[in-house]
């Protein structure tokens, strides 16, 4: 079954009732974002994640610091990677936690409160003892993470403000710049997105500023066509083309595809040839399989590398569904 023949409305589909099958973070998503279903229902399965599956099996794993993984060489707040407080949290904001979850918020605080450096952004552990910056790619991770979790304190402005202070001329970011980078990083501009995008939606305000500043930033991946120098045209690293989930912070096309349909960015033609690697990904049963995983600690795995991956199928066809549903920007 070919994507373009997906019918991203009907429970019948396989596929659909595949994805249905899943956990609870997942079905909560098939239904807003394929089916469209109403509110009602899909919050009725949202709410399951806090007790059922693997929100529940995450939130299990906070200490009573309300942290993760703190132990005595480490706060948790952003080490041992990959099941640190900082990136336990941005899977919880994947899986679609409640924003109201109470353990969230306060593991927000606590990552604001142990993180905020001088300059405005956020960094953790000896490098910010070192150095007393902020980190662009961790500024932008934790800015969605409190974003995504509505907590309300004033100093989100200040990381908002540190990240379109740090954008580049080129209109990404860059974590090296302040060591002279003149050029930016696909790994650090996404994570930038991403954290302007859930500030926007959190605080409502600035929204032109905000807006522009990501319209910048999807024009830099537009220029390198989301994977390719747009010098030589050459793939810049074979690993953007392979999907993975969760991403952590690196950088692939479907993450940033999945971020442009996010936005509903106007189709545009640069992103053709990484719509057909989405395309040509796809199994033959209709499934996308978990094609890259990254080393490091997990409390659990949530796929199997080489298997068919919810995850990665949900995004593709939520990616799809945009694509094919938006006008060009040629109009075309």
């Amino acid at each position: 079954m070919s994507a373009s023949a997906v019918s991203f409305e009907s429970r019948t589909n396989p596929v659909i009732q595949w994805l249905l099958e899943g956990d609870p973070s997942i079905r909560w998503q098939v239904l807003r974002d394929l089916l469209g279903d109403g509110e009602s229902a899909v919050d009725r399965e949202r709410r399951k994640i806090t007790h059922d599956g693997w929100g529940a099996r995450l939130l299990a794993k906070q200490n009573a610091a309300g942290t993760w993984a703190r132990g005595r060489s480490s706060d948790g707040l952003y080490s041992p990677k990959w099941i640190s407080t900082t990136y336990t949290m941005l899977l919880l904001r994947d899986f679609g936690l409640s924003p109201n979850a109470f353990a969230a918020r306060r593991a927000c605080k606590l990552l604001l409160d142990g993180g905020l450096q001088p300059d405005g952004g956020v960094s953790y552990g000896t490098w910010a003892k070192w150095t007393r910056r902020g980190e662009t790619c961790i500024t932008g991770m934790v800015l969605s993470i409190l974003s995504y979790f509505h907590y309300a304190d004033s100093r989100l402005d200040t990381l908002a403000n540190h990240l379109l202070e740090q954008q580049m001329p080129d209109g990404g970011w860059n974590c090296r710049r302040y060591q002279g980078a003149t050029h930016s990083s696909v790994h650090t501009t996404i994570s930038a997105l991403e954290g302007l995008r859930f500030y926007e939606l959190h605080c409502r305000q600035r929204v032109r500023e905000l807006r522009a500043a990501q319209d910048r930033g999807r024009e830099f991946l537009l220029r390198h066509r989301l994977f390719r120098s747009h010098r030589s045209g050459k793939i810049i690293n074979s690993e953007f083309t392979r999907f993975s989930f969760p991403p952590r912070w690196h950088y692939d096309i479907l993450r940033a595809l999945d971020y442009f349909q996010a936005v509903n960015a106007p189709r545009d033609p640069r992103l053709a040839e990484a719509i057909e690697i989405v395309h040509n990904s796809q199994l033959e049963d209709g499934r996308w399989p978990l094609q890259h995983t990254y080393r490091g600690k997990t409390y659990f795995e949530l796929e199997h590398l080489g298997a068919p991956s919810r995850w990665n199928t949900l995004r593709a066809l939520r990616v799809l569904r945009w694509w094919h549903r938006r006008p060009t920007a040629s109009g075309a």
